[in-house]
């Protein structure tokens, strides 16, 4: 992405970002990111996206690795990934911007197959998240795309066809077979991603992997194996993260107190639950909510 190409994306981002944090836009799955302080840390979970970043920078901690990335660069999401966000550049004069784009896997599928691109499914699992450079061709995908939002009429008829180039430009990146593999039926990745959707659907259950290594065809040994080479967690230790994001959902949305949401999502335990809480975010869940609540007052 070029210096051109990054300006005028920072000005529309900043343009139609009226609030902090996340905010959705008239392009469907298309999302404007502005935050004008250096954050802590961010726990959630990140689905199939794409996020450019134009302007400050972001550090992503996906167990004990690190993502860092800034302007001129991406970072993809190929599945859902339960992560530790934290922007480490941005102020009041000078705002952390990023535009995000989220994947239609259905849509990246039939792209595959039209473009007739080749797809290895024996392929070897590759991490579910990364960073990339944005080059002047995907550049000009994605703020060809920004530029609609002040084009409004133009949205139904021309988002689709961008959306699709900014997808062939990312199959035919360096990234291209990572990318490919989060479509493809039948592809380690689709495969992981499908035992997921599991997990987060009955993430308050106990897990029976067995059962979850045949709903997605694999053996035991091969599901662990590609669970972890995908998620860089085993199936316990990616439930036991999102029970903790929906337990803090659930105190701060309906001021529910630790005990009972423990048992709510799963726990058996609620000192146990207090004990993992506060290794991931920092406090335990009494201290946590009562911070929270003031940020959300101030």
């Amino acid at each position: 992405m070029n210096d051109h190409q990054r300006t005028e994306l920072a000005q529309l981002i900043d343009k139609f970002s009226t609030e902090e944090g996340i905010q959705s836009t008239a392009i469907p799955g298309v999302n404007c990111i502005r935050l004008t302080e250096i954050n802590d840390r961010l726990p959630s979970v990140y689905t199939p996206s794409l996020c450019v970043i134009v302007q400050g920078k972001k550090r992503v901690l996906l167990e004990d690795e690190i993502y860092q990335y800034q302007p001129s660069e991406y970072l993809v999401a190929s599945v859902d990934l339960p992560v530790i966000g934290q922007v480490i550049e941005g102020s009041k004069d000078k705002p952390y911007l990023c535009l995000q784009i989220e994947l239609d896997l259905h849509q990246l599928a039939e792209l595959i197959v039209q473009a007739r691109l080749p797809v290895n499914n024996k392929a070897p699992s590759q991490r579910g998240i990364f960073v990339g450079d944005v080059d002047e061709s995907l550049g000009d995908g994605v703020l060809r795309l920004a530029r609609l939002l002040d084009a409004p009429q133009d949205i139904a008829l021309l988002a689709p066809m961008i959306k699709r180039e900014i997808y062939y430009r990312l199959l035919k990146g360096q990234y291209g077979e990572a990318i490919a593999q989060m479509a493809q039926t039948g592809s380690h990745m689709q495969r992981i991603s499908a035992a997921i959707q599991v997990l987060k659907a009955d993430y308050n259950k106990p897990i029976k992997i067995e059962e979850l290594a045949s709903h997605v065809g694999m053996s035991v040994s091969s599901f662990h194996s590609h669970f972890k080479a995908v998620t860089a967690m085993s199936p316990l230790q990616y439930q036991k993260r999102y029970r903790l994001l929906e337990a803090r959902k659930i105190m701060l949305a309906e001021m529910q107190d630790a005990a009972s949401t423990a048992y709510r999502v799963g726990y058996e335990s609620a000192s146990q639950f207090s004990r993992e809480y506060g290794r991931m975010f920092g406090h335990p869940p009494k201290r946590d909510m009562d911070m929270l609540q003031k940020q959300s007052i101030a």
